[in-house]
């Protein structure tokens, strides 16, 4: 598995000392917020052998995010294949999911700008999308800052949301291979 590094960040594999600090985050309701429901331990670890299984399998997936100067663990950011059908999928998602201690420095960003490069770079994919409910405007902000559009034609109910809950209505933003391209500075 691929490991990538930032100015402040590495993008690693996750361990299991990642474990308890991932599903203290997954259950802090401000973190969820977007989401219908804060996630249980066993829903936090899931999701661990879930993005493991994917760099197995596809050679991309969730990496744990940890601050370089400290060695912090502070969340994930990656490229997931989503696991629902919606008129966009299949499809690769950058996405990405912070510690609240972490917010407000730009570690999404940064994060979310080497998995693109990663995406498009070594993984050669075409294009890249990412979505979140209509109410996440600070993950829609991040995914402006990376150079991803906003497709309002694309914009979806999330099938696997209730009817009616005030998360279902979410947004979808794309960019290409071409555009990530066109927008790099080296």
């Amino acid at each position: 598995m691929t490991e990538l590094t930032t100015d402040r960040l590495r993008l690693r594999r996750w361990t299991d000392a990642d474990r308890e600090p991932f599903a203290a985050l997954n259950a802090d309701p401000a973190v969820m917020q977007h989401f219908p429901a804060p996630q249980t331990r066993e829903q936090s670890d899931a999701l661990i052998d879930r993005t493991t299984e994917s760099f197995d399998r596809l050679g991309f997936g969730l990496w744990a995010l940890e601050v370089l100067e400290t060695g912090r663990f502070i969340g994930f950011t990656g490229l997931s294949v989503p696991r629902f059908e919606a008129h966009f999928t299949p499809a690769v998602e950058v996405g990405w999911r912070l510690a609240k201690e972490a917010w407000g420095n730009g570690y999404a960003t940064e994060a979310a700008h080497a998995a693109l490069a990663y995406g498009f770079g070594p993984a050669g994919l075409a294009e890249i999308v990412s979505f979140t409910a209509t109410t996440n405007v600070a993950s829609q902000r991040v995914m402006s800052r990376i150079g991803m559009t906003h497709d309002e034609a694309g914009d979806f109910d999330h099938p696997r949301i209730q009817p009616g809950h005030r998360l279902q209505r979410h947004v979808l933003y794309r960019i290409t291979r071409a555009q990530w391209a066109s927008t790099r500075k080296d």
